[in-house]
């Protein structure tokens, strides 16, 4: 089985493309083999950077594949050979013009998280590149995580003047308070796929995408011969203490929302737009 949803209107011309919002671009599609192996796999051509469309039919998809009583495990992944993700799309961000569309905009990799954390199935995280932002906020949120060796992470947010509020609680969860905050505070510089994986946020690296790919295969295989009830279970009690994180994550994003309307924010993003 096999669906892939296309956020942008297909065009025939290349140009038409080309001058299309970027907003309206970007796709999330996903199949499922004979083995109950669900794949979802994400797209935007700027670096994988995800508007609000993206992210919604993205946690739509995570919600809808978890509830499905065919699928044994999921695998989550983006197209490309670079970025795993460029976080939450620029386009969007630097046209937010009050404190409400601030707060959904923000929503949208809170949705994404939260849909994983509730997802009843085991997620596999599939990072072929570098993750930025909520990037790192996805690969926190999966399950288990395999990446590359071109992996490095970075949490830019506070170098625009917000700050990494809505992925925080995934990525504390994940690798500790004290290596989170050196990804929040040390905004612009990347850490390495090595340093994620000496802090757990991977649970190994590869030297290509093809190894990657076996060894996710093979684990994803193993999963889909175990038992479904004890996977449910054991992942209910991985995420025990999360709870209300659906209350939580959208407080954070209000914050987020309100500090993007700021002067200072505003300079900030506008001295990056430049660069």
């Amino acid at each position: 089985m096999c669906e892939c949803v296309n956020v942008a209107v297909t065009h025939n011309s290349s140009l038409k493309l080309n001058k299309m919002n970027a907003t309206e671009q970007g796709n999330v599609k996903f199949e499922i083999n004979e083995k109950g192996i669900a794949t979802i796999e994400f797209f935007h051509p700027m670096s994988n950077s995800l508007p609000g469309k993206v992210l919604n039919k993205l946690a739509n998809t995570i919600t809808e594949l978890g509830n499905n009583n065919q699928v044994k495990v999921i695998i989550l992944k983006s197209a490309g050979d670079k970025a795993f993700c460029a976080g939450a799309s620029f386009d969007e961000l630097i046209s937010i013009a009050d404190m409400e569309t601030g707060k959904v905009f923000f929503s949208g990799f809170a949705n994404v998280i939260n849909a994983a954390r509730k997802c009843p199935k085991f997620i596999i995280g599939r990072v072929q590149g570098k993750a930025v932002g909520g990037g790192v906020g996805m690969a926190s949120a999966v399950d288990y995580c395999y990446a590359t060796k071109f992996a490095a992470v970075k949490l830019s947010e506070l170098a625009v003047g917000i700050g990494p509020f809505v992925v925080g609680p995934a990525v504390e969860r994940k690798i500790g308070t004290s290596a989170m905050s050196m990804l929040a505070i040390n905004a612009t510089e990347w850490y390495s796929a090595e340093w994620a994986k000496e802090k757990s946020l991977y649970a190994e690296i590869f030297d290509s995408t093809e190894a990657m790919d076996e060894a996710i295969d093979l684990l994803a295989n193993k999963l889909a011969l175990s038992n479904p009830e004890a996977m449910r279970m054991l992942k209910k009690v991985f995420w025990e203490g999360t709870e209300h994180w659906d209350t939580l994550l959208t407080e954070r994003a209000a914050m987020s929302g309100k500090l993007v309307l700021s002067d200072f924010t505003r300079n900030a993003i506008n001295a990056f737009k430049q660069k």
